[in-house]
């Protein structure tokens, strides 16, 4: 992509903007994978720890970012990472179609347990693709809303273009509660 000319840290640019609306700078990276997001955030001055289940994708991060904090961890289930992750982070952010990805069923878990390192009227940001066979849009808002989310924004891509429907939706929630 970035052969191409084409914005490869768009996640990262979308997460950077609605920090400034914080006046935040603390950043969990849901399901980092490689760490892509997580490293180019830290490249531009932001605090932040990557969490990924897979051992493979967590060894390519530690070798790309060794100083940054990479955690190894379902997503399902973070309740004993302290103290890796007992900080509160400003926004968390489910990039890469993390909500695809997890297993079947474990959505709400995985939403809730991300839901509680966000610090209050702090921001949850998924992106994912919109598939039969996944969450729906409208169970990932009732999954939101159940955990004391409030919608703030919805964008069909990470560069902010309106969503009208379609194939991907990136998705901005605040913790109220």
């Amino acid at each position: 992509m970035a052969a191409a000319g084409q914005n490869v840290h768009g996640e990262a640019d979308l997460v950077e903007t609605l920090l400034a609306g914080l006046d935040g700078d603390s950043v969990l990276d849901a399901g980092c994978g490689t760490g892509r997001v997580a490293i180019e955030l830290d490249r531009r001055g932001h605090r932040v720890v990557g969490v990924d289940a897979d051992p493979a994708m967590l060894a390519a991060a530690r070798r790309n970012a060794p100083h940054l904090s990479w955690v190894r961890a379902d997503l399902a289930d973070l309740a004993d990472l302290a103290p890796h992750l007992s900080e509160v982070f400003d926004l968390a952010v489910l990039a890469g179609n993390v909500m695809i990805f997890v297993h079947p069923g474990t959505e709400l878990a995985v939403l809730a347990q991300v839901t509680r390192r966000v610090r209050p009227n702090g921001l949850v940001v998924a992106g994912f693709q919109l598939t039969t066979d996944r969450i729906s849009l409208d169970d990932y808002d009732a999954h939101a809303v159940h955990l004391g989310l409030e919608p703030v924004a919805r964008w069909s891509t990470w560069d902010g273009r309106p969503y009208e429907g379609g194939t991907y939706a990136v998705s901005v929630h605040r913790r109220v509660r």
